[in-house]
């Protein structure tokens, strides 16, 4: 199903209450964020490559709205060759601005979104549902068994996710 699709479906019943139940979420977690988040999205890239991110488990993502204004959203992630993996809803926010702007920037980050290290530059896409093993088998090595449970849940309650995958900038544009 089309990333846009799953979002004029979820309007009713289970998959409605979770969606509302999502946007809560998501509110929630803007009004706890860390505003030092806010700070660095408007800041450039200065990292090569996102070597900044081993040992870490979460991830600053900053994807940016038509406007050009950025938007920063910590996120859990998995590396694998230098890519950059993560898991979102599929129509989040994030995943609607990717498609429309390819443009990151990425950064160490607690789960607050508290930045951590060097901000580097890269270029997203959304993964075809082919290509999410890699993906996943990335963010597993990356998690434990908490993302694997709050996983879990989600997909009992058939919410519809994607994979994003980050290559840094100057290393090669990921396919489209």
């Amino acid at each position: 199903m089309p990333w846009h699709a799953a979002s004029r479906k979820a309007s009713g019943g289970l998959m409605g209450l979770v969606h509302r139940l999502a946007k809560r979420q998501d509110r929630l977690y803007d009004r706890l964020r860390d505003p030092r988040a806010h700070e660095v999205a408007y800041r450039t890239g200065t990292a090569d490559g996102f070597d900044a991110l081993r040992g870490h488990r979460y991830c600053l993502l900053v994807t940016f709205r038509r406007s050009g204004q950025p938007v920063p959203t910590p996120v859990w992630f998995g590396l694998d060759d230098g890519r950059l993996y993560v898991r979102s809803l599929a129509d989040a926010g994030k995943v609607r601005r990717l498609h429309r702007d390819r443009r990151v920037r990425v950064c160490p980050c607690n789960a607050r979104g508290k930045p951590l290290g060097t901000l580097a530059e890269g270029t997203g896409r959304v993964l075809e549902p082919s290509e999410a093993v890699r993906a996943e088998a990335a963010l597993r090595s990356n998690r434990g068994w908490g993302r694997r449970v709050y996983e879990a849940i989600g997909t009992s309650l058939g919410v519809q996710t994607t994979y994003l995958e980050i290559v840094p900038s100057g290393v090669g544009t990921p396919s489209p």
